[in-house]
């Protein structure tokens, strides 16, 4: 049995061995990744779908170059997934997926960018480009992250069997990305996924996120007369479907800021002491955050703080409502019909299908005699939360403390993706391991990543799979 001294004699030596591997590949690493951000795999644009699919090719090649043995492009009636495969020599060893998308976000030069968006530029710590933090680079860290896993330690293979699928659509809003992974469950079958597209609180707080609400969204169409009437004749006497919808709005929340559905917060998972402490630790300036939002005050549901409100607590928001005369001037009507568009966030415990029933009967409920009443639901995201003692969270957060340094706080995402799918598909713990900061500018003219961080990022995947490995059926 080896003694305390040996242990950390032992891991001293791995991280030196891990950071000397990355140190002497990094222009590499750096010139590989500059390639691949110079094809321009914008899946919004029908004009880029052959630099998706070029896009997708050059990644399969390299992942081959990597060292996985199993590397196929799956073509989907949209933009192609990569799919690798790389299995641990111990058959017993986790089963490990990391999730990440190769497709971007448009990117023009006119749009605000200093320089061409899809021709990598370095100054000084920073390499810009469309898709260097979301999500090329993310992805990427993982091929120079594997090889340093293998350096260090000596192996032929990961300790775990890690598999990669890395979707082509996820900026198009992933509309086939579940059929893909139903289609493809039971190669995809693992134990826990590890999702990089994400990010950490700032450069000098590394964080891991433990979640990401869900989303369902609907438009409800009021009708009334037949046609437009004049007010002078009718008003006061027919209902009114631009006053129903605005009642309808009115009602959606009580005086303290809370959804008015009833059977909305059915299930909801509620914060534990811990949690909520764990978000207070985080260095969090509301003002510096309502500047952000451009907002001149915070608002929410009372009882919570912003952070709470936003990573942990399910939303009603009105999306945008219309009916009647738009035009300049008057025109004395009451409106043949009017509208309204909402969306809920979800959190853990929420079921998308029980919310959207009760949004229905809940309107049914506001609409007087005479008004008709249409909601259409669009397809829905489920929420996803790990628990905090989940062994491959704990993992996720050892592995990073490792390559910072220092502590690792939690955090939570308040918007939706496609990792929810995969938890719900393959009924699998969904982790997210990500080193952008909010600067990066995602979406942004000047988008960048940082080169240290992203290198952070190369060494938190080094350390993760042995740890994994080690602590996944044993326990810390």
């Amino acid at each position: 049995m080896s003694r305390p001294a040996d242990s950390a004699v032992s891991a001293a030596s791995a991280v030196s061995a891990v950071r000397t591997y990355i140190e002497q590949h990094r222009a590499a690493f750096l010139d590989d990744l500059a390639e691949w951000l110079r094809i321009p795999s914008v899946s919004a644009e029908p004009g880029h779908a052959s630099d998706v699919r070029r896009s997708a090719d050059w990644l399969a090649a390299k992942l081959r170059e990597t060292g996985f043995p199993t590397v196929e492009v799956w073509r989907t009636p949209g933009a192609p997934a990569v799919y690798a495969q790389w299995p641990a020599a111990d058959p017993d060893a986790p089963v490990v997926l990391v999730y990440g998308h190769h497709d971007v976000q448009p990117a023009a030069r006119e749009d605000g960018w200093e320089t061409e968006p899809f021709e990598p530029v370095v100054r000084g710590n920073r390499l810009h480009a469309r898709g260097a933090a979301d999500d090329k680079g993310q992805v990427f860290f993982h091929t120079l992250g594997v090889r340093a896993h293998l350096a260090a330690t000596g192996r032929t293979a990961p300790a775990v069997t890690l598999k990669l699928l890395v979707e082509g659509e996820e900026e198009s809003g992933s509309p086939h990305f579940r059929a893909l992974v139903e289609e493809h469950a039971e190669r995809l079958a693992v134990d826990a996924v590890i999702v990089s597209d994400t990010g950490m609180w700032s450069e000098d707080t590394p964080t891991v996120c433990t979640g990401m609400r869900g989303l369902a969204e609907c438009e409800i169409r009021l009708y009334g007369p037949d046609q437009d009437i004049h007010s002078g004749s009718f008003g006061g006497a027919v209902p009114n479907p631009a006053t129903a919808v605005a009642r309808l709005v009115a009602a959606l929340h009580d005086d303290h800021a809370r959804v008015a559905v009833p059977g909305f917060y059915d299930g909801v998972l509620e914060l534990t002491d811990r949690e909520r402490a764990l978000f207070a630790e985080l260095p969090f300036d509301e003002q510096r955050w309502l500047r952000t939002a451009g907002s001149h005050a915070a608002h929410g549901e009372a009882g919570h703080t912003t952070l709470e409100r936003v990573w942990a607590r399910p939303t009603a928001e009105v999306n945008g409502i219309g009916g009647g005369y738009q035009g300049p001037g008057s025109k004395t009507i009451i409106p043949a019909d009017a509208m309204v568009k909402l969306s809920f966030r979800l959190v853990a415990g929420q079921d998308p299908d029980q919310v959207e029933k009760a949004v229905r009967a809940w309107a049914a409920q506001q609409v007087p005699p005479g008004i008709r009443c249409e909601i259409t639901f669009g397809a829905a995201t489920r929420p996803c939360l790990t628990p905090l003692d989940h062994p491959a969270l704990q993992s996720v957060v050892r592995a990073m403390g490792r390559a910072f340094d220092r502590p690792v706080r939690y955090t939570r995402e308040g918007g939706s993706g496609p990792a929810a799918d995969l938890q719900d598909v393959l009924g699998a713990p969904v982790l997210f391991l990500g080193i952008s900061v909010p600067s990066d500018g995602w979406h942004a003219p000047n988008e960048k990543v940082e080169i240290d961080l992203l290198l952070k990022g190369v060494e938190t995947s080094a350390y993760l799979w042995d740890d994994l490995a080690l602590h996944w059926r044993h326990g810390p």
